[in-house]
């Protein structure tokens, strides 16, 4: 467990245009602004460097690590001020990196963490696909774009251990138990959630991963109406292990930022340990006929 002394953290919440250009205008303004308010580590929202609703657009404009204009803006960003940044996702060209058929052009949804210096600590490629029909007739098809990732990433920062995910993943508690189980303090779900499910589950999910595993949540989020009319829902959450929710970034365009105090994941450990008490079992459908009992 870390000795770290308290810091600040803040989560942008924007509306993605469809083109790299004015989101990387809003975004470098907003994690400026959050670095001069006193933020030390600063996040953003799953789709940062856009949202393109149309999959032909998104994998035209999609670009690799070395050649992503948001991503090189941001790191920039973060070294000029000095922070610790996480890039909540940026469809990533990942045609040419080990392990893609040759000839296959497939994307990754690939979260990033930037260190003071600007440089790329860790990265994550999501593992759950958001492939859904909703009540309301919006269709989503995250797997016909991305390649999944397969890995889970619990990388150190000043402060503690920092567990990522994005989005989707959130409706999966048994990869946070294991990220917690990992040595994770902190939990990174920066999201892009529909207005429907952000209504009915967005503040119960982060509250129940926050005090399931004594961690503290962050959760920068996408607001507002994007191309071809896709609504986001927002209200940016950070979550203390408690599952007290310290800050809530309502609706609109901002900065949810919070003081974390990394003493208290231990102090909450310790009054609820479940983290000690995992234990492996079977599964055992009762529908199943029983064995007889042998005959004493």
């Amino acid at each position: 467990m870390t000795s770290a002394t308290a810091f600040t953290a803040a989560c942008i919440q924007f509306t993605a245009a469809r083109d790299y250009e004015p989101n990387i205008r809003v975004v470098c303004e907003l994690v400026r602004k959050a670095a001069g308010q006193g933020a030390e580590l600063v996040l953003t929202p799953e789709n940062t460097g856009l949202i393109e609703p149309i999959g032909r657009l998104r994998r035209e404009k999609a670009r690799d690590e070395d050649n992503h204009p948001v991503l090189a803006a941001l790191r920039e960003v973060a070294r000029a001020s000095g922070i610790w940044l996480l890039i909540g996702s940026l469809a990533i060209d990942i045609s040419r990196e080990p392990g893609v058929p040759a000839g296959e052009r497939r994307l990754a949804n690939r979260s990033y963490l930037v260190d003071a210096a600007g440089r790329i600590v860790a990265r994550y490629d999501k593992i759950h696909m958001f492939d859904v029909d909703l009540a309301n007739g919006e269709t989503y098809r995250e797997s016909n774009a991305f390649r999944p990732g397969g890995q889970v990433i619990v990388a150190p920062t000043p402060w503690g251990r920092l567990g990522l995910t994005v989005c989707y993943d959130l409706r999966f508690p048994h990869l946070y138990r294991a990220l917690a189980q990992a040595g994770a303090e902190f939990l990174a779900i920066p999201s892009s959630f529909t207005v429907p499910t952000g209504q009915a589950h967005w503040h119960i999910l982060l509250r129940a991963r926050a005090i399931e595993n004594g961690c503290f949540v962050m959760a920068p989020a996408q607001w507002g109406e994007h191309a071809e009319g896709r609504k986001t829902y927002g209200h940016s959450l950070i979550v203390d292990p408690w599952g007290e929710v310290l800050v809530d970034g309502g609706d609109g365009i901002g900065i949810a930022s919070a003081r974390i105090d990394p003493a208290r994941v231990a102090e909450v450990r310790q009054m609820i340990p479940s983290l000690k008490h995992d234990r492996t079992f079977a599964v055992k459908d009762q529908a199943s006929p029983s064995p007889p009992l042998a005959a004493e």
